[in-house]
């Protein structure tokens, strides 16, 4: 999810507009402290193109993510405790082939609501086969939510690798994580920008994203297969609704 060099004039209130080619940047530069992408797309918004087979650990659930002890909240506990396991192997007895120390990427989602149909297919698990439909986002009636919550993993992380660090993570923690799953996604075109502010004051944002996607001829592309994304760059425990830092993607065509 990085930036190319490449910057197109648009005519339009956003002050730019950015195609992206995650394949014009080392992998380790995603990982690591001094990578400045999200901080370069604040109050921006762009078009990019999400490169295939992106590999993540992901949980899949439904219901209201603010729910105190409901599902979303427990499958963020499982993602991280995978993904902290896997950025640990370092210490362990199991060495990953081509690892380099990094920090764990943020939390990400994509988001849906209707009724399931086994025959669609967005993510493509290595694991277990299933798949999800999609509809649109009601944002009154967030017990209607599916979602999909995922970690995105470096490359050097193997299906051997994941399941070792579940292995490890259910012996040291006695809990179940049998519900993590090793996924790969491919994402395609998209509009997205950041949204500052209240999860509950998206619409403004994603009004204003569908705008400049039609200024600049695309029209928007969510279906079965392509779903509302969102990425979390603050910690909801610890910072107050208004500063609230969420990349914000849309899956688009050309109209």
């Amino acid at each position: 999810m990085l930036l190319s060099l490449r910057t197109l004039e648009i005519k339009s209130d956003v002050r730019r507009l950015f195609v992206h080619d995650n394949r014009m940047f080392a992998e380790r530069a995603f990982y690591c402290h001094e990578q400045k992408f999200f901080a370069d797309i604040i109050n921006m918004t762009y078009s990019c193109r999400v490169e295939s087979g992106i590999i993540c650990i992901a949980v899949r659930g439904s219901g209201n993510p603010n729910d105190a002890d409901g599902e979303y909240k427990q499958a963020i506990g499982l993602l991280y405790g995978i993904a902290f396991t896997i950025k640990m192997s370092k210490k362990e007895d199991h060495q990953i082939d081509g690892y380099f120390d990094y920090v764990v990427p943020p939390l990400e989602g994509f988001w849906w609501q209707g009724e399931r149909r086994p025959g669609d297919a967005m993510l493509r698990t290595d694991r277990a086969g299933r798949r999800d439909g999609v509809s649109g986002i009601d944002y009154a009636h967030k017990e209607d939510f599916k979602w999909i919550s995922v970690i995105r993993l470096p490359d050097f992380v193997t299906m051997e690798d994941f399941d070792w660090a579940v292995r490890k993570a259910t012996a040291k923690k006695k809990q179940d994580f049998s519900k993590v799953e090793f996924i790969s996604y491919e994402e395609g075109l998209c509009v997205q920008c950041m949204h500052i502010g209240s999860y509950d004051d998206e619409p403004a944002t994603v009004d204003a994203m569908h705008r400049f996607m039609e200024e600049q001829g695309y029209t928007l592309d969510i279906t079965d297969q392509r779903m509302h994304h969102e990425i979390y760059l603050s910690d909801a425990r610890k910072v107050a609704p208004e500063k609230l830092r969420t990349v914000i993607r849309h899956p688009i065509k050309r109209a």
